[in-house]
C-alpha cells in the first residue's frame, strides 16, 4: 500500500461523508492529498475551495488541474436525486447531471494531456451500482452515473498504452449525508445494504493502488450487473416487489 507515496492526489468532494475517511486512508499510505470541495477539508494537505456548479470556478479549476497536473484525479464529488421523475425540478436535474458527469468528464479532459505527455497518470471515477443496475425513483442519479461508467471506459480505451490509467469505482449505498430521510427508507424498503462509508474508501484506496479498471462493490451487485446486461427483464421481476411496496410508501 505504500505506492502511494509522494502521489499527489485531488479529490473532489474531499470534505464529504465519503471522501474524509478516504483523505485519511491516502494520506496514510503517503500520498499529499489536495481537497477540492465548497468547504476546505481540514485533513487535507492543500485545498481549493470552490463551487463545481459555477461556469466561471469549475473553468478556472480546469485550467488549474491541466497546470499543475496531480499524479492521480479522484473525481469523489456526487449529487443524488431521488423520487419521481416527472416531478423533479430541472435546475435539480441540471445539477445531478453537472456534478456527476460533466464535471468528471471536464477535469478529466483538463488532465489527460498532461499526464500522457509524462507517461504516467490516473483518473478514478467513483460511480454507483445505481448506474449499473438502474433503480426507479433514481432516473436522474442511475443514468449519469451510467453515463459516468462510459466515460471511464471510453477514456481507458483512448489512454490504453500511454501510461495512463482510467480506474472506475461501483459503491453501493453508503452511510452518507447523501442519502436523505426518503433514501434510507427506500433502502430498508428495498432490502438494500449500505456500507460504512470507511469500508467504501478502503476499497476505493485498493482500487487506486492496483490500478484496477472496474471495481463493483458487493457479489450480489456483481452478479445482478451481468444478468441486467444480459437478461434484464429477470432484473425486472426480481426488483418488482420492491417496486410495489416503495410505491406504497412514496406515490
Amino acid at each position: 500500500m505504500r505506492r502511494l507515496e509522494g502521489k499527489r492526489i485531488a479529490v473532489t468532494g474531499a470534505a464529504g461523508g465519503l471522501g474524509t475517511p478516504l483523505v485519511r486512508l491516502l494520506r496514510e499510505r503517503g500520498a499529499y492529498v489536495i481537497g477540492i470541495d465548497r468547504v476546505g477539508c481540514a485533513t487535507c494537505d492543500e485545498n481549493i475551495v470552490t463551487d463545481l456548479s459555477n461556469d466561471h470556478a469549475l473553468a478556472a479549476l480546469a485550467q488549474t488541474l491541466a497546470r499543475d497536473t496531480p499524479d492521480v484525479l479522484v473525481n469523489l464529488a456526487g449529487v443524488m436525486r431521488f423520487g419521481l421523475h416527472e416531478d423533479q425540478p430541472s435546475d435539480a436535474l441540471d445539477l445531478c447531471y453537472r456534478v456527476n458527469l460533466y464535471v468528471p468528464a471536464l477535469l478529466a479532459q483538463a488532465v489527460s494531456a498532461p499526464m500522457r505527455g509524462r507517461g504516467d497518470g490516473q483518473i478514478v471515477n467513483i460511480g454507483s451500482v445505481l448506474g449499473a443496475i438502474p433503480y426507479p425513483w433514481f432516473a436522474a442519479y442511475s443514468s449519469s452515473k451510467a453515463g459516468l461508467a462510459a466515460l471511464s471506459q471510453s477514456l481507458r480505451r483512448e489512454l490504453m498504452g500511454s501510461g495512463v490509467a482510467v480506474t472506475h469505482v461501483n459503491p453501493r449505498a453508503a452511510k452518507t449525508p447523501l442519502n436523505n430521510s426518503e433514501v434510507n427508507r427506500f433502502l430498508d424498503i428495498a432490502r438494500m445494504k449500505a456500507d460504512e462509508p470507511e469500508t467504501v474508501a478502503r476499497r476505493i484506496v485498493e482500487a487506486i493502488v492496483r490500478r484496477r479498471e472496474t471495481v463493483t462493490i458487493g457479489w450480489r451487485e456483481r452478479l445482478y450487473t451481468i444478468v441486467n446486461t444480459v437478461a434484464p427483464r429477470l432484473i425486472d421481476s426480481g426488483i418488482a416487489p420492491q417496486i410495489r411496496r416503495a410505491r406504497a410508501e412514496f406515490c
